[in-house]
């Protein structure tokens, strides 16, 4: 029994996901001739308030299309130090926009109005950048999991618009977000003007996420994805994935959630373990003590069939996900306790 909780990326489609793939109605998507790439695309923008949504490969081209959209050559986002735009995505602000990133000291990830009301370059001042763009992410990656409160999100979109910046929401997984604060999707379509939504982190599609926002930048953003590569023929067999995930796989989110809060129970009543940063969705990070060798403990995990990942400096992550079931959590839990 191999159990990989290395990320929420792993997992492979079920065979309902699967045998729904294989009945989708399909068309070329070049020519927007693709039937169920249209109703995913029409579904998700509905269920965030926005008007019109369109369909990438992956959430790192709709994140960097965002950017595109949003700023011109050298000026400047805002966000956070551990952001995925900053560190995750091969320096695509840089390469594809031309724009630096100001990179904000936030919590777990998260920053606030306040921080991003100081970070603005004045536009007068021509020596530095124009600020233009501010991007969030909502739950964070590096952060654990993390998520925002709502109320913050309306401060810095005040703050935007009190500045004529763009607010760009990096909503990797937004849905583990939603299934943890039981916010309203519809409201995040009245504060952001783009968002980028994942269906193979947390949902178990195999690929693809979605750039949502108002019509007229949706299709501008169709000539991005044009340059970008992005453009994809009879994709509606993994549009079809995506609405069996929308369908079935948002409410169970919570099991991943409980099962990442128990393994966190576990490993702070360990000596081996400094810290384990506070657990609130399926992410799971947790710090070993200095004298702990992380390759050593990776390696100890591996030979029982475990798989994790390290975050460097004596940090290492867990993530919880469809496929890791019960039976596996079970083991992991024992595994841990006796190691």
């Amino acid at each position: 029994m191999e159990i990989n909780l290395v990320s929420d990326t792993v997992t492979k489609p079920t065979q309902e996901m699967l045998r729904a793939m294989f009945k989708a109605e399909v068309g070329d998507d070049v020519y927007k001739q693709d039937p169920t790439v249209i109703e995913l695309e029409a579904r998700v923008a509905k269920m965030f308030g926005m008007e019109a949504a369109l369909f990438f490969p992956s959430g790192t081209m709709a994140n960097q299309t965002a950017i595109k959209l949003h700023t011109q050559p050298g000026e400047q986002l805002i966000a956070d130090k551990y952001a995925h735009v900053y560190n995750y995505e091969g320096g695509g602000a840089s390469f594809n926009s031309g724009v630096s990133c100001c990179l904000l000291n936030g919590n777990r990830g998260m920053i606030s109005a306040e921080q991003v009301a100081g970070a603005i370059n004045d536009p007068e001042f021509y020596h530095s950048p124009l600020t233009s763009l501010v991007c969030v992410e909502n739950t964070t990656n590096k952060g654990g999991g993390a998520c925002y409160d709502f109320e913050e999100f309306k401060k810095i979109r005040k703050v935007c618009d009190d500045n004529n910046l763009k607010f760009h929401l990096d909503g990797a997984r937004i849905w583990n977000a939603l299934v943890a604060t039981k916010d309203n999707p519809v409201a995040y379509g009245k504060v952001f003007h783009t968002i980028s939504v994942c269906l193979s982190k947390g949902l178990g599609a195999p690929i693809g996420s979605l750039l949502l926002s108002d019509k007229a930048t949706i299709h501008r953003a169709l000539r991005v994805r044009k340059i970008l590569g992005g453009g994809m023929r009879q994709v509606g067999y993994l549009a079809a994935a995506g609405i069996y995930a929308l369908d079935n796989n948002i409410e169970r989110l919570a099991d991943d959630h409980r099962r990442a809060k128990e393994i966190g129970a576990v490993l702070e009543k360990l000596n081996w373990v400094e810290k384990v940063e506070p657990v609130e969705t399926n992410i799971l990070i947790f710090s070993v003590q200095p004298n702990i060798n992380e390759a050593v403990l990776m390696e100890k995990l591996k030979q029982k069939n475990i798989s994790i990942s390290s975050m460097g400096h004596g940090k290492l992550r867990i993530v919880t996900h469809l496929d890791y079931r019960e039976v596996m959590h079970t083991y992991v839990l024992e595994t841990l306790e006796k190691l």
